[in-house]
């Protein structure tokens, strides 16, 4: 029987739809995705996950190795540490502090850095002078030590070392934002609008913002790892989340003085960072290069 569809108009994928074709392409990319959105899926329902609170103690179950040691107990899967808290329920919650809260501190620092880095893109005289030397000078200042800074005129403390953390990204969406838009206001397309009687803010947001949305992306995938870091950090040293908190760098410097006495207390945290870290990295790698394919 013929197709009632004399028409068989064929359809072609868009630039964004290939990109994502390429990314999912790249076994290593995806791998690292399904893992990032398995830690989101840990930091949302962490309540959900968890048996025990993670400032629950059981004194009478203390330094528990893992289950799947001869000594360790099923009923706490990751062992236990000194004071007998679930370490695999710190570490799930853990999850919604070091790894949570660095997706909303970036996404924060994207959207105002963003605003600032289009007004200093579109600027010229010296508005756009102060913004380029008082950006050279902040950048110029590795964001871990501007990070401890911060944090050494607010005070110590998880909340005044998001503050911390927030500033020290808003700069660096903002350089890369006022780059992307200087380097498009060069380009034809962008003359072309000009000629038609587009005035700025239309060609910003019509023309520029379209063709720059894959580097701001890049950006905030290098904002969370670098926010996941200084966090971490931060409670290492003792100016973040402080002692007992279930974040994962202050895990780590609680359980140095028993390192050699139950060593997962060490490595699991540190295990677990590193995975979360390596993902993140891995699929802002991935996207670079599918992002790449999609502008060439």
């Amino acid at each position: 029987m013929a197709s009632p569809d004399i028409y068989n108009e064929a359809t072609h994928p868009g630039p964004y739809m290939l990109a994502w074709n390429k990314f999912k392409s790249d076994h290593v990319s995806w791998i690292s995705f399904c893992i990032v959105l398995f830690f989101v899926a840990m930091a949302l329902f962490a309540p959900l996950i968890t048996p025990y609170h993670p400032l629950a103690q059981h004194p009478q179950d203390v330094l528990l190795p893992p289950s799947w040691s001869s000594a360790g107990d099923v009923r706490f899967i990751l062992g236990t540490d000194d004071l007998g808290r679930d370490v695999f329920s710190r570490l799930v919650y853990g999850c919604q502090i070091t790894f949570g809260l660095s997706l909303l501190t970036a996404l924060a620092a994207m959207l105002v850095g963003t605003a600032l880095g289009a007004l200093a893109g579109m600027s010229k005289g010296i508005r756009a002078s102060v913004f380029n030397h008082l950006l050279d000078t902040i950048l110029s200042i590795p964001s871990l030590l501007l990070a401890i800074v911060i944090v050494a005129i607010l005070g110590p403390g998880l909340p005044n070392t998001i503050w911390a953390i927030f500033l020290v990204l808003i700069p660096l969406f903002v350089h890369r934002t006022r780059q992307a838009i200087q380097t498009e206001l060069k380009k034809e397309y962008v003359t072309a609008a000009r000629l038609d009687g587009a005035n700025n803010w239309q060609i910003l947001f019509r023309s520029i913002f379209p063709n720059i949305v894959e580097s701001i992306i890049l950006q905030y995938t290098l904002a969370v790892s670098a926010a996941m870091l200084d966090i971490a950090a931060l409670g290492f040293l003792g100016l973040g989340a402080q002692q007992g908190s279930p974040e994962w760098g202050a895990m780590l410097v609680a359980s140095i003085d028993l390192i050699y006495r139950a060593s997962w207390l060490t490595t699991l945290p540190g295990i677990t960072m590193f995975l979360c870290l390596l993902s993140v990295n891995a699929v802002g790698h991935g996207l670079r290069n599918a992002l790449k394919q999609r502008s060439e």
